[in-house]
Protein backbone atom coordinates (compact mmCIF):
# COMPACT_ATOMS: atom_id res chain seq x y z
CA UNK A 1 0.00 0.00 0.00
CA UNK A 2 1.35 3.41 -0.95
CA UNK A 3 0.77 6.27 1.46
CA UNK A 4 -0.23 9.71 0.16
CA UNK A 5 2.64 12.18 -0.26
CA UNK A 6 1.44 14.39 2.60
CA UNK A 7 1.35 11.40 4.98
CA UNK A 8 4.85 10.35 3.93
CA UNK A 9 6.06 13.92 4.52
CA UNK A 10 4.56 13.99 8.03
CA UNK A 11 6.08 10.60 8.87
CA UNK A 12 9.48 11.75 7.62
CA UNK A 13 9.25 14.96 9.65
CA UNK A 14 8.31 13.00 12.79
CA UNK A 15 11.17 10.56 12.25
CA UNK A 16 13.67 13.39 11.76
CA UNK A 17 12.38 15.23 14.82
CA UNK A 18 12.60 12.10 16.94
CA UNK A 19 16.17 11.34 15.86
CA UNK A 20 17.49 14.91 15.85
CA UNK A 21 20.22 15.68 18.38
CA UNK A 22 19.26 17.60 21.48
CA UNK A 23 19.49 21.37 21.02
CA UNK A 24 22.56 23.14 22.29
CA UNK A 25 22.36 24.94 25.60
CA UNK A 26 23.87 28.33 26.35
CA UNK A 27 26.70 26.76 28.35
CA UNK A 28 27.89 24.47 25.55
CA UNK A 29 31.38 25.20 24.23
CA UNK A 30 30.19 25.60 20.64
CA UNK A 31 27.62 28.23 21.57
CA UNK A 32 30.18 30.06 23.73
CA UNK A 33 32.66 30.09 20.85
CA UNK A 34 30.04 31.55 18.49
CA UNK A 35 29.06 34.17 21.07
CA UNK A 36 32.70 35.17 21.53
CA UNK A 37 33.20 35.43 17.78
CA UNK A 38 30.06 37.51 17.26
CA UNK A 39 31.03 39.84 20.12
CA UNK A 40 34.14 40.93 18.22
CA UNK A 41 33.30 40.33 14.53
CA UNK A 42 33.40 43.48 12.49
CA UNK A 43 30.52 44.17 10.11
CA UNK A 44 31.41 42.90 6.66
CA UNK A 45 34.93 41.99 7.78
CA UNK A 46 34.71 38.50 6.38
CA UNK A 47 33.46 39.52 2.93
CA UNK A 48 35.34 40.69 -0.15
CA UNK A 49 34.05 41.69 -3.59
CA UNK A 50 35.53 40.44 -6.86
CA UNK A 51 36.26 44.04 -7.84
CA UNK A 52 38.42 44.49 -4.74
CA UNK A 53 40.85 41.82 -5.93
CA UNK A 54 43.11 42.55 -8.87
CA UNK A 55 43.57 39.54 -11.18
CA UNK A 56 47.30 39.46 -10.39
CA UNK A 57 46.50 39.19 -6.65
CA UNK A 58 44.45 35.97 -6.80
CA UNK A 59 47.54 33.72 -6.49
CA UNK A 60 48.29 35.13 -3.02
CA UNK A 61 45.03 33.57 -1.80
CA UNK A 62 44.41 29.95 -0.88
CA UNK A 63 41.14 29.60 -2.82
CA UNK A 64 38.41 27.18 -1.77
CA UNK A 65 35.53 26.34 -4.06
CA UNK A 66 32.82 25.23 -1.62
CA UNK A 67 30.43 23.95 -4.29
CA UNK A 68 29.67 20.36 -5.23
CA UNK A 69 32.36 18.50 -7.14
CA UNK A 70 30.31 18.51 -10.35
CA UNK A 71 29.99 22.31 -10.23
CA UNK A 72 33.71 22.65 -9.52
CA UNK A 73 34.56 20.43 -12.47
CA UNK A 74 32.35 22.53 -14.76
CA UNK A 75 34.37 25.68 -13.98
CA UNK A 76 36.20 27.28 -11.08
CA UNK A 77 38.46 30.15 -10.14
CA UNK A 78 42.04 29.48 -11.24
CA UNK A 79 43.99 27.63 -8.57
CA UNK A 80 40.91 26.77 -6.48
CA UNK A 81 40.71 23.62 -4.38
CA UNK A 82 37.33 21.91 -4.05
CA UNK A 83 36.24 21.50 -0.43
CA UNK A 84 32.46 21.28 -0.28
CA UNK A 85 31.00 23.70 2.27
CA UNK A 86 29.81 20.96 4.61
CA UNK A 87 33.32 19.50 4.73
CA UNK A 88 35.15 22.73 5.60
CA UNK A 89 35.60 21.91 9.28
CA UNK A 90 36.31 18.24 8.71
CA UNK A 91 39.07 19.19 6.24
CA UNK A 92 40.37 22.24 8.12
CA UNK A 93 43.82 20.66 8.42
CA UNK A 94 44.17 21.29 4.65
CA UNK A 95 43.48 25.02 5.03
CA UNK A 96 46.45 27.25 5.85
CA UNK A 97 46.43 29.81 8.62
CA UNK A 98 49.47 31.73 7.36
CA UNK A 99 47.99 33.14 4.14
CA UNK A 100 44.66 34.70 3.16
CA UNK A 101 41.90 32.21 2.36
CA UNK A 102 39.18 33.04 -0.16
CA UNK A 103 36.12 30.80 -0.09
CA UNK A 104 33.26 30.90 -2.54
CA UNK A 105 30.26 28.91 -3.71
CA UNK A 106 27.79 29.64 -6.49
CA UNK A 107 26.29 32.80 -4.97
CA UNK A 108 28.04 33.23 -1.62
CA UNK A 109 25.37 31.80 0.69
CA UNK A 110 26.82 28.37 1.49
CA UNK A 111 30.42 29.54 1.53
CA UNK A 112 29.40 32.14 4.14
CA UNK A 113 28.26 29.32 6.42
CA UNK A 114 31.53 27.44 5.94
CA UNK A 115 33.54 30.62 6.51
CA UNK A 116 31.63 31.35 9.71
CA UNK A 117 32.38 27.86 11.03
CA UNK A 118 36.07 28.21 10.14
CA UNK A 119 36.32 31.64 11.72
CA UNK A 120 34.72 30.37 14.93
CA UNK A 121 37.24 27.51 14.85
CA UNK A 122 40.10 30.02 14.73
CA UNK A 123 40.72 30.70 11.04
CA UNK A 124 40.53 34.49 11.10
CA UNK A 125 42.17 34.65 7.66
CA UNK A 126 39.04 33.49 5.78
CA UNK A 127 37.14 35.83 3.45
CA UNK A 128 33.94 35.06 1.53
CA UNK A 129 33.77 36.09 -2.11
CA UNK A 130 30.58 38.16 -2.14
CA UNK A 131 28.26 36.96 -4.91
CA UNK A 132 30.26 33.77 -5.37
CA UNK A 133 31.25 32.23 -8.66
CA UNK A 134 28.47 33.97 -10.60
CA UNK A 135 29.66 37.41 -9.53
CA UNK A 136 33.28 36.51 -10.27
CA UNK A 137 32.25 35.46 -13.79
CA UNK A 138 30.46 38.80 -14.30
CA UNK A 139 33.39 40.79 -12.94
CA UNK A 140 35.88 38.84 -15.04
CA UNK A 141 33.83 39.36 -18.20
CA UNK A 142 33.60 43.08 -17.48
CA UNK A 143 37.40 43.50 -17.33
Amino acid sequence: MTLPACTRAVLLACTLAATAPAPLHADDAAVQAMEAYLDFADYGGGVILSGQIEPVDYPRFFIIDARQASQFEAGALPGAMNIEWRQALARRHEIPRERPVLIYCHTGMLSAQAAFALRVAGWDNVRVLQGGYLEWLRATAAR
